[in-house]
């Protein structure tokens, strides 16, 4: 089964410096019904002014992944880790114990465009971590690319989390077929442009929620798209 979540029914929230939209409650915008999926609970689509950012604020036992869609982001955090991510690479943090981190806008001309992501972990208390890795989502098209999952598998980071997170870029009328073999559940979440998935119709912003779904068929729109897609226990 796929369920619809539009993009026009998130909660959205500017701040000035802060453009964004909550798929699922997140910090003041609260609704019961979207808490969360399975173990995903956050996915934030933000947009930061040059030079503007978030201050050094504490995370602790959550899995947290910033996928960068336009400008660059500078992370620094409390166990000594920090760098500037674009577009293709991607930051990971597993947040453990605990470990306070600011994340900025890396420009101090161009806006940053990108997705922040919490995945609850399957242990707590471990050692915060953080990992930086490219991934050649931008320049191989039509093809799933394994970013993060508990074993690391296929060269993806990996994470304390009962979930695998696939990220693709499908160029205009592009067809890509995933089959669900790890995890009987899944998200996906439109980053760009349009697609169908199993015969629903999804826009930039728009999520589903997929249930009991063996396979996964996306055609790109004529602008082609942009996807993340969670496979989830």
């Amino acid at each position: 089964m796929l369920t619809l979540r539009p993009s026009a029914t998130r909660g959205h929230l500017n701040h000035g410096w802060l453009d964004t939209f909550h798929t699922f409650s997140f910090n003041t915008w609260y609704d019961p019904r979207y808490m969360g999926y399975r173990a995903l609970r956050v996915i934030n689509e933000d947009r930061v002014a040059p030079a503007a950012g978030f201050g050094t604020h504490p995370h602790n036992d959550m899995e947290i992944v910033t996928y960068v869609l336009e400008g660059a982001l500078e992370h620094r955090d409390s166990i000594g880790s920090g760098g500037v991510i674009g577009h293709g690479e991607i930051q990971h943090m597993s947040a453990g114990s605990g470990v306070l981190h600011s994340e900025f806008n890396a420009s101090q001309t161009e806006p940053v465009h990108l997705l922040q992501i919490w995945v609850e972990p399957s242990a707590v208390g471990i050692p915060p971590v953080y990992r930086q890795k490219s991934f050649p989502v931008a320049t191989e098209a039509d093809r799933l690319i394994r970013i993060a999952s508990p074993q690391g598998e296929e060269n993806s980071l990996p994470w304390t989390a009962d979930a695998i997170l696939y990220a693709a870029r499908l160029t205009p009328g592009a067809t890509l077929e995933h089959r669900f073999t790890d995890y009987a559940n899944g998200w996906l979440q439109v980053a760009r442009g349009s697609v169908e998935a199993n015969g629903a119709s999804l826009q930039q912003g728009d999520g589903a929620a997929l249930s009991e779904e063996n396979i996964l068929r996306l055609t790109a729109g004529s602008e082609g798209a942009e996807v993340l897609l969670f496979e989830l226990a």
